[in-house]
């Protein structure tokens, strides 16, 4: 069969940002646009020839047609082999394992995460490199020099292949393997956790919900959760995938995930609740009348992880991004292991985590991981606060005020502020940058604009985000964030650090009011943006 060479010019604004590319759906579908941006990522990594690939993604609408269009490239271009999840179902954490376990020279994987989903919503499409992680910079880099030159990309004339039948097929000279999505990962995490512990667990009476928001946890969570852990039939809720997220917004944090949370905080609401996103990378977890922050999450996990048999050895160290509160290195001090602070994208986890550096990482945007892939994942952050459960046999509440009695609590809030107008963001942003070198306001120490230098290779990134440190040691975080499809969203992150003897039951928003203010002040966030109050909080 001989491929096909078909000219192309480049499209506008094919950037990958943190987690690929991410634009509207209706983008995405315009003739050509997904051609150029693979046969761009293709380019980059110096062909496809003799390479193997995993290929799947979160069930979104487009998202079947994306993968045919990869797979007739890939098999042009010469690559052996495309690993695929039945259905082109494959969720982000599963498609890093099987990246891994079939020593796959990388994976394309569709997804934009935690955005809506729908012809009028979002899509995207990132790679990921041959560790199971997402492209360095570097690859992101050469990526994106290729969609500015690129003349022509290489495809086959073939009908579509049915993806819904596992074994192998062909497709000129590649070899289509369909496999379940969900085999290899719910092996990976049998090895990792005390499946016994928790099936008594749930035997003896615990009960718990999981919302898989009509997307692509919900096979995974039903053969886990209600399968070999014995959870009863209807534990797992919305677990059927839906292109459109059954209407929804797939991002599990209080304001999308609500019903889950007025369901937990109830009289009769069950011991423990989560959540997954759209391509199941990200978790929230809630115990009956408390919500648990992501960066509580880290923490906790990082300071009881030993309890699971995957990590009884104990940990090497522990990773946050920047804007992620610093409870988890309070943990780190303590354990006498490594703490690292990385910009926002879990991309920059990958060093450390093959380094050996670090074995759990984490970011306050609800995305917790291990050593076990290089994805953060939502089922395992779920599998990992049940473990600890049944071994510590106490509620979360409990759990929760027995770490803040140890370790102390980092009051803490991201404040999102969507869809600016991006003159306005990037005006607000470069005014705060300017301030660090003038005069400052009373009460603040320092403000600056982060940078990481990898301690494994050296690289450096720089403009990260904007640093506020306020001379009582709290501390708040700005940055534009780079998962949005529609101008610009501003994120603020607060954080007030109390003493194990302080007063550790306050309202979160009460706790943190005075430094949200102070940030207003600074920076005239909200007269600027137009907005009374953020978009959202969490």
């Amino acid at each position: 069969m001989t491929p096909v060479t078909k000219p192309i010019s480049p499209f506008e604004g094919q950037k990958p940002g943190t987690s690929g590319l991410r634009k509207k759906t209706r983008v995405f579908m315009q003739p050509g646009y997904v051609e150029a941006f693979v046969q761009a990522i293709f380019n980059a990594i110096g062909g496809c020839a003799g390479k193997t690939f995993v290929i799947g993604g979160d069930g979104r609408y487009f998202n079947a047609e994306a993968i045919q269009t990869i797979l007739r490239m890939a098999a042009a271009g010469g690559a052996s082999r495309a690993i695929v999840g039945q259905g082109g179902l494959l969720s982000t954490p599963a498609a890093s394992n099987l990246i891994r376990v079939r020593g796959a020279d990388g994976g394309l994987i569709l997804s934009a995460s935690h955005n809506p989903g729908g012809i009028d919503e979002d899509f995207g499409l990132k790679y990921n490199i041959s560790n199971g992680g997402p492209a360095p910079e570097g690859v992101t880099a050469a990526i994106f020099d290729q969609t500015q030159t690129l003349t022509e990309y290489y495809t086959l004339d073939t009908a579509d292949l049915d993806l819904s039948a596992i074994g192998e097929t062909t497709l000129g000279g590649m070899t289509v393997e369909i496999v379940d999505p969900v085999t290899d990962y719910a092996a990976l995490m049998q090895t990792l956790f005390d499946f016994d512990a928790i099936r008594a667990l749930i035997a003896d009476g615990f009960t718990l919900r999981f919302d898989a928001m009509h997307a692509v946890t919900g096979p995974y969570a039903k053969a886990i959760i209600e399968g070999r852990l014995g959870a009863p039939e209807g534990t797992v809720l919305n677990g059927v995938p839906s292109v459109d997220f059954g209407k929804g917004h797939p991002d599990p944090n209080p304001i999308w995930a609500k019903p889950l949370v007025d369901m937990v905080m109830s009289e009769d609401g069950p011991d423990f609740a989560a959540a997954s996103d759209g391509d199941g990378d990200r978790n929230m977890i809630l115990g009956k009348g408390i919500y648990v922050t992501p960066s509580d999450s880290l923490a906790v996990l990082a300071a009881n992880a030993p309890l699971a048999p995957g990590y009884e050895r104990g940990l090497t160290g522990v990773a946050r991004s920047m804007p992620t509160s610093r409870a988890a290195d309070r943990v780190a001090d303590k354990l006498g292991i490594g703490a690292y602070e990385t910009p926002t994208g879990w991309k920059f986890f990958g060093n450390l985590l093959d380094a050996g550096k670090a074995t759990l990482c984490g970011e306050e945007s609800a995305g917790t991981g291990s050593d076990h892939v290089r994805e953060k994942d939502g089922l395992w952050a779920v599998l990992l606060w049940l473990n600890i459960l049944a071994k510590r046999k106490m509620s979360v509440k409990d759990i929760l005020l027995d770490h803040w009695q140890t370790y102390g609590r980092d009051y803490y809030s991201r404040h999102d502020y969507e869809a600016v107008d991006s003159a306005i963001a990037e005006g607000i942003m470069a005014d705060l940058e300017a301030k660090a070198d003038g005069p400052l306001p009373a009460g603040i120490e320092k403000i600056d604009s982060f940078s990481y230098t990898d301690p494994v290779d050296g690289s450096v990134s720089h403009n990260q985000g904007m640093r506020v440190f306020f001379d009582d040691g709290a501390r708040a975080v700005m940055r534009l964030s780079g998962t949005g499809t529609e101008g610009a969203t501003i994120r603020v992150y607060l954080e007030r650090y109390e003493a194990p003897d302080g007063d550790l039951t306050i309202e979160t928003q009460e706790a943190l009011a005075p430094i949200a203010a102070a940030v207003d002040d600074l920076t005239g966030l909200k007269e600027r943006s137009g907005r009374a109050a953020p978009d959202v909080m969490t």
